[in-house]
C-alpha cells in the first residue's frame, strides 16, 4: 500500500486538475510556494494543518475529501 503522503499527493493533483488550477495558482492562492506544491503532490512532505484548510478552500472542497483515496 502506498504511504498516506503520496496517496494524498496523487489526490491533491487529481482535485487541483480538475478545477482546472495550476500549481503556481494553487501555491498563490494558499500562500505556499510552488515548490511546497509539487512536493506535496509528489508526496515529498505532507501538508501542515493549517495549509490544509486552505488548500481545502481553494479547492472548494472539504478537507475530508483531501483524504477521500
Amino acid at each position: 500500500m502506498a504511504s498516506l503522503k503520496i496517496q494524498f499527493g496523487k489526490k491533491l493533483k487529481q482535485l487541483r486538475s480538475e478545477k482546472g488550477i495550476t500549481q503556481e495558482e494553487l501555491a498563490a492562492k494558499t500562500d505556499l510556494t510552488v515548490e511546497s506544491i509539487s512536493n506535496m503532490e509528489r508526496g515529498k512532505f505532507g501538508p501542515k494543518f493549517d495549509n490544509l484548510e486552505k488548500i481545502a478552500d481553494v479547492l472548494g472542497v472539504e478537507v475530508k475529501w483531501l483524504f477521500d483515496f
